[in-house]
C-alpha cells in the first residue's frame, strides 16, 4: 500500500441519496440506481460524488471513488466556518453561518452529512428554494470554497 492509498483509507462515506431512474427503450423499462454520496476523513477534508450503475451497492462504490477524486480543505476557525457564505446551485440557496461553540450542526440531512464529514462541530445553515439533495450538496460545496481563513482574507485585502 502506497502513501496515497494510505491517505484516502482514512476516509468515511455517507451515502446522502439514493434514486431508481428508468429509461423507456423499445423492449419496456431498463432500470438504473443513482447514489450521492459524501466522503470526509472529519479533519477538514471533504468530497462528493455521483456513480450509476444497474445495482446500488456498484453506484455507491463508483460514487466513493468519485468522492475521493473531488476532495477540497475547509477552513475552519474555533471549531466553526470563519464567516457567513451565501452558495446557489439551481434552485437551491444555501446560508452556511458559524455556531458559537456547543451549538452542534443546525442543518438539514444534507448539509449535515457534508458538515460531519468535514470535521465541522459548530455550524448552521438555511436551505431556501428547492432541497434536491444533489443541488444542496452541491451549494454546500459551492459555499465551502469561497471560505478562506482570516490570515488569507486580511492578507488579499492588503
Amino acid at each position: 500500500m502506497n502513501k496515497e492509498e494510505q491517505k484516502k483509507d482514512r476516509f468515511e462515506d455517507r451515502v446522502v441519496s439514493v434514486s431508481r431512474v428508468s429509461k423507456t427503450v423499445k423492449g419496456g423499462r431498463r432500470m438504473s440506481f443513482s447514489a450521492l454520496v459524501v466522503v470526509g476523513d472529519r479533519q477538514g477534508t471533504v468530497g462528493y460524488g455521483l456513480g450509476k450503475a444497474a445495482e446500488v451497492p456498484e453506484a455507491v462504490r463508483k460514487a466513493v471513488a468519485q468522492a475521493k477524486k473531488s476532495l477540497i480543505t475547509v477552513p475552519m476557525e474555533k471549531q466553526t466556518i470563519p464567516f457567513v457564505v451565501n452558495a446557489k446551485f439551481g434552485a437551491s440557496h444555501l446560508l452556511l453561518s458559524p455556531a458559537t461553540e456547543g451549538s452542534g450542526i443546525v442543518a438539514g440531512s444534507s448539509v449535515r452529512a457534508v458538515a460531519e464529514l468535514a470535521g465541522i462541530p459548530n455550524i448552521m445553515a438555511k436551505i431556501q428554494g428547492s432541497r434536491n439533495p444533489h443541488n444542496v450538496v452541491k451549494a454546500a460545496f459551492k459555499g465551502l470554497k469561497q471560505l478562506s481563513t482570516t490570515e488569507e482574507y486580511l492578507r488579499a485585502r492588503k
